[in-house]
């Protein structure tokens, strides 16, 4: 059986020289990727209080949704302007090349509930940070940030996302 790390695939000079891109969708090729990655996050979780799971579009449902249905909690889609159909918080974040924003339902959770923020890939932090913006805004607790790929050296830990309780299920060098 492979192991969970040789099922990324590394890219270099994608998407611009220099970069060595850690493609995740190697796991989705495979049902024995896709089951061992959904197994290691959820070891993460166990002991952990929390309501639901808000996954970050795109790539955060890929693997959030089945997270959430492995161990029975909701899931809350944080998506990219114009895609929710009912009334929703928005947030704004800056990224190294310009900026962007999400969306999260404005009933998507009750006040104290707690929320797991799930993404695939934790790089500078913005779009983590955005999401757990709109949980708080909302009046939930981000109980915990999940990843399955962290890109330790790249300062989300102790920048942006200082303060939160952040797990990843691989890290690599940013660079």
């Amino acid at each position: 059986m492979k192991t969970l790390e040789e099922y990324i695939v590394s890219i270099p000079d994608f998407p611009r020289p220099g970069i060595l891109f850690r493609d995740v969708t190697g796991v989705l090729d495979s049902g024995e990727g896709l089951r061992l990655a959904v197994e290691e996050l959820a070891k993460r979780l166990e002991g952990l209080e929390f309501d639901a799971i808000a996954g970050v579009e795109s790539r955060g449902f890929l693997f959030g949704a089945p997270l959430a249905y492995h161990l029975g909690k909701g899931f809350i889609p944080v998506r990219k302007p114009g895609k929710l159909p009912r009334a929703v918080v928005r947030q704004s974040y800056d990224l190294e090349y310009g900026s962007a924003t999400v969306e999260m339902h404005a009933d998507a959770l009750k006040k104290g509930q707690r929320i797991v923020i799930m993404d695939d890939l934790l790089a500078t932090g913005g779009t983590a940070k955005a999401a757990a913006t709109l949980v708080e805004r909302l009046g939930g607790t981000v109980a915990k940030m999940l990843f399955l790929v962290e890109l330790y050296d790249l300062g989300a830990r102790e920048g942006r996302l200082a303060g939160y309780d952040i797990d990843a299920v691989l890290k690599f060098p940013g660079h």
